[in-house]
């Protein structure tokens, strides 16, 4: 038999790895980025978004600007339009120096960080249990009770001074740290706020906090208010920044000095020694001090309250 007649065996075809890569390449998906809601997806509407918060930041900020720049001035200077922007005899300490020695601004200070602190831990703790036992239990005159606690947000606070002032007389606490909290703490809104931020919480978290026997006391701390952080956060600036801001009700509940607030004890000092420009916006600039540093501190508690839920709070 000639060596030639023997059969041979095919060889093997190796089949590269490439052309099977770019077929499923080729298979796979394609995931197209949409337009963005916000600034549009061409470049020239991104400009023209972003000029326009440009300038709407602007705009914002000038008033701003303008009453930093009063502050550090003289009255004299304050009251000059020909040099409304560089002072003519420079800029001083002047108007703080005065506001702070002619006023007791200090004591104000901690008057309005007291009543502003416990305002909001009363309003936040009453506000969470509430929104609570609205979304998750159920009691007889549950729908009308909520209904009437949505109605009391239509009732403006102005029409209450009255009644808050005649229960304060009754109770005998008019002059009293504890009728200048306690009216401020009624906060339906937030009520509002955390019920419908508790809904989005999934039922079957709380469903296996009960098979471990826990109770709503227990859920309410250990589940709920651990996923709801954020939002808690949230809320406790809002609530803080308004008591802080408040004037009618501390100006009406209390008439003693060592018990005003930062805004009534501003509009005394003003009422008393007559308009003056610098010296109103440097009592101004150190109010919102304390504001704007609690809310550089927790902003992103506020942003982060809106871009999750329940379970991204955590």
């Amino acid at each position: 038999m000639n060596s030639t007649d023997v059969p041979t065996r095919p060889a093997r075809r190796t089949v590269s790895p490439l052309p099977a890569a770019r077929r499923a390449h080729r298979t796979r998906p394609v995931v197209r980025r949409g337009p963005n809601l916000t600034l549009g997806a061409s470049r020239l509407s991104r400009t023209l978004a972003l000029a326009a918060l440009a300038v709407m930041a602007l705009v914002w900020l000038l008033p701003m600007v303008w009453a930093v720049f009063t502050a550090f001035k003289s009255d004299q200077d304050a009251s000059d339009p020909l040099h409304w922007i560089w002072p003519q005899g420079g800029f001083t300490l002047e108007a703080f120096r005065s506001v702070i020695e002619r006023g007791d601004l200090p004591l104000w200070m901690l008057n309005s960080f007291l009543v502003s602190a416990a305002v909001t831990v009363i309003t936040v703790v009453v506000s969470a249990m509430a929104g609570y036992a609205f979304s998750r239990t159920l009691f007889r005159g549950r729908r009308w009770l909520f209904t009437v606690t949505m109605a009391s947000i239509l009732v403006p606070p102005q029409m209450l001074i009255v009644p808050w002032f005649q229960q304060m007389l009754t109770l005998d606490l008019v002059d009293t740290y504890a009728a200048v909290i306690l009216p401020q703490t009624v906060a339906p809104v937030m009520v509002f706020i955390l019920k419908k931020h508790f809904d989005t919480i999934p039922r079957e978290l709380e469903e296996a906090a009960r098979i471990d026997g826990a109770g709503h006391a227990r859920i309410f701390c250990s589940v709920m208010l651990p996923l709801s952080r954020p939002m808690l956060a949230a809320v406790s600036i809002f609530v803080f920044i308004g008591a802080w801001n408040n004037f009618l009700w501390p100006f009406v509940s209390t008439s003693d000095p060592a018990l005003m607030t930062l805004p009534v004890g501003i509009t005394a000092v003003k009422d008393a020694y007559g308009v003056q420009y610098a010296q109103t916006m440097a009592s101004s600039v150190l109010a919102a001090l304390p504001l704007v540093l609690v809310f550089l501190f927790f902003q992103r508690h506020i942003v982060k309250s809106v871009a999750t839920t329940g379970l991204g709070g955590q």
